[in-house]
């Protein structure tokens, strides 16, 4: 029987917990940066307003 080779398997674990960091990274990049995209919100129209 062939034996496991460890440092493969480390490196694959590695690999996929920087894949899901980076990932993660970005969509609080992403969540962040929407926002700010809308700063200024319109208020709403009140009809009683508008004559």
């Amino acid at each position: 029987m062939a034996k496991p080779n460890y440092a493969f398997e480390k490196r694959q674990r590695d690999l996929a917990k920087k894949k899901k960091k980076d990932e993660k990274r970005q969509r609080k990049l992403e969540a962040k940066a929407e926002p700010a995209t809308d700063d200024a919100p319109t208020p709403p129209v009140d009809p009683a307003d508008v004559d």
